[in-house]
């Protein structure tokens, strides 16, 4: 099996309060980042923040990176642009384009449609843009998309809890629904902070991230499980639990590695279509690899120096 690291002892339990203050305030600055959000007062994407969806066609040929890039030099740089698969190939190629807007009304929306096909007019002027349909995406989608985000960030993390608790004990199952939630407001705070666009990709990032995280802790609460019980008898806890950290430390580091090394290919080589998703997804990888060692099996060893268990 490939090592990264040799046989470590390293004591990670020893510095679990400074750890708990570092994660503390993570934490916080992600839950002042859903606030912000919560009121709208974050970079939303349109799906949450609503704007509006204009259809139309090119007479010929053109890639949604040359039309963003015109969209972007005539101050539509927040624009969403998705290619139209049609059957007929020989047809002119179909996009939708989605902008913000700063209020509603179909005013706004008719307004905002005919800024758009004067600017793409304007820098195309070989290439005709034909407006099919003008749609406004109120606010209450944007709303109700938001809580269903939320709802879906929520039965995540209850259902890690139940499937630790199920799999492993109640303690392990706390332990690791509180290491994703740190994981999820630690990402959430960290694209708020860089003034990145919270949207759907971002909210699929996070869920991938929870799925990732657990898997990794996981992996350690595994190991601890196994050498409680072959160390029940005379093991001190917090030495057994250090232990098995140690153990599963090379393990871990190459899974995070070659995950974080494949997730930067997507982060520069793939467009600013995924930019977010995978920025997030890189960042919530560093903090799950972190939270698996200094978040979810800390909280283990705090949960048992103040109610001793002898675990089976």
């Amino acid at each position: 099996m490939m090592h990264l690291v040799g046989k470590t002892n390293i004591d990670f339990i020893g510095v679990r309060k400074y750890a708990f203050i570092i994660s503390g305030i993570l934490t916080t600055l992600g839950l002042i980042s859903l606030a912000f959000i919560t009121f709208g007062q974050a970079n939303m994407s349109i799906e949450f923040s609503g704007g509006t969806l204009i259809q139309g066609s090119f007479a010929n040929i053109i890639t949604i990176n040359e039309i963003r890039s015109v969209l972007g030099g005539e101050g539509f740089s927040d624009a969403t642009i998705q290619r139209i698969i049609t059957q007929n190939n020989a047809a002119p190629p179909q996009f939708m384009i989605r902008v913000k807007t700063a209020s509603s009304g179909s005013q706004t929306e008719q307004t905002m449609a005919a800024q758009l096909t004067s600017a793409l007019d304007r820098a195309l002027p070989g290439n005709k843009f034909t407006l099919d349909s003008v749609k406004e995406i109120g606010p209450t989608v944007g709303k109700e998309l938001q809580a269903q985000a939320r709802w879906a960030v929520a039965i995540a993390l209850l259902g890690i809890l139940i499937y630790i608790w199920i799999r492993f004990d109640f303690r392990f199952a706390v332990g690791a629904t509180a290491a994703t939630f740190h994981d999820v407001f630690a990402v959430l705070g960290f694209m708020f902070i860089m003034q990145r666009e919270i949207s759907l990709m971002v909210v699929t990032a996070i869920l991938t991230l929870a799925g990732y995280s657990v898997t990794d802790t996981v992996v350690v609460f595994d190991r601890i499980r196994e050498n409680l019980k072959l160390f029940r008898k005379k093991g001190d806890f917090v030495a057994t639990v250090n232990g098995s950290i140690n153990e599963v430390l090379s393990r871990t580091l190459i899974t995070a590695l070659t995950t974080f090394v494949s997730v930067l290919v997507i982060l520069f080589l793939c467009g600013p279509v995924v930019r977010d998703f995978a920025m997030a997804l890189a960042f919530g990888i560093l903090i799950g690899t972190y939270s698996s060692i200094f978040v979810a099996s800390p909280i283990l060893v705090e949960w048992e120096a103040r109610s001793p268990k002898r675990f089976k």
